[in-house]
């Protein structure tokens, strides 16, 4: 099989990836571009020796890391300021390792294969962003999700995290008429909705009053990771981890994003 048949299914998770760890669709995809044009033009770096998934990721993340720039250690606090300030909060090595554990769901030896690191590096690198993760100020998040377990579920996760619960909508109109009460700086939104309506179109209503920070959940992300326009820089997949939930809610609130989408 070929390199280009062996890696074509992972590309959307890779962009994903590439979103999360940059913190914006345009920096991320570009960097997957770059990953991509590299293997076409020396295919023998492609490590046979890894899983093709792993592989590519370690190829994205060498490139990655050749950059001085991404492995600079954060300005001092009083010297960053938005979402440089947010990133500040995990070191390069230990957001590298936490979205590859939590948000990729590859395992401890396979992080340690990917970032040329041994697990028991790994394992601290992970315990050094769950510490910095932990000193994050907490925040008001609104839930919009159909589903009364999932909603249970993430109510539980948010709550873990110390952060508050201001409402859970089950509806578009829902979303809508809590945002005239409270003002969350985060939102979880589910994309199908009881009432037929849409989470998309919610999370746009929503942005249209305030600035949150936004995490989509859906069971169908390739949906939604086409590239073909713009398109959530968080994306949840169902059914989720709950670490998985916790890095993504994590990243969100670090970039200050409002990763919006209109409808299709």
């Amino acid at each position: 099989m070929t390199i280009s048949k062996e890696i074509a299914p992972q590309l959307p998770f890779l962009r994903r990836f590439a979103r999360a760890l940059s913190g914006s669709q345009a920096s991320g995809d570009a960097y997957v571009v770059a990953t991509l044009e590299a293997l076409i033009e020396d295919p023998s770096s492609f490590p046979r020796n890894m899983p093709p998934r792993s592989a590519l990721y370690h190829i994205f993340l060498k490139l990655w890391s050749s950059m001085s720039t991404n492995m600079q250690p954060s300005a001092p606090q009083a010297e960053r300021r938005g979402p440089e300030k947010n990133l500040g909060m995990l070191t390069p090595l230990s957001r590298q390792a936490f979205l590859l554990r939590t948000v990729e769901g590859f395992s401890l030896g396979e992080v340690a294969e990917i970032l040329d690191k041994d697990e028991t590096e790994v394992t601290a690198l992970l315990d050094t962003a769950a510490r910095e993760i932990t000193e994050h100020v907490a925040t008001d998040v609104l839930i919009i999700e159909d589903e009364p377990i999932i909603a249970l579920d993430l109510e539980a996760i948010v709550q873990d995290l110390g952060h508050r619960i201001v409402g859970v909508a089950r509806t578009r109109k829902e979303a809508v008429n809590m945002i005239g009460e409270h003002r969350p700086s985060l939102v979880l939104a589910d994309i199908q909705l009881a009432d037929g309506s849409s989470g998309l179109d919610a999370v746009n209503d929503i942005l249209l009053s305030i600035d949150a920070a936004v995490i989509f959940i859906t069971a169908y992300p390739e949906r939604f990771l086409t590239g073909d326009r713009p398109e959530p820089a968080f994306l949840l997949t169902k059914p989720f981890e709950p670490e998985a939930v916790k890095a993504a809610i994590s990243q969100a609130l670090f970039f200050d994003r409002k990763a919006g989408r209109k409808a299709a």
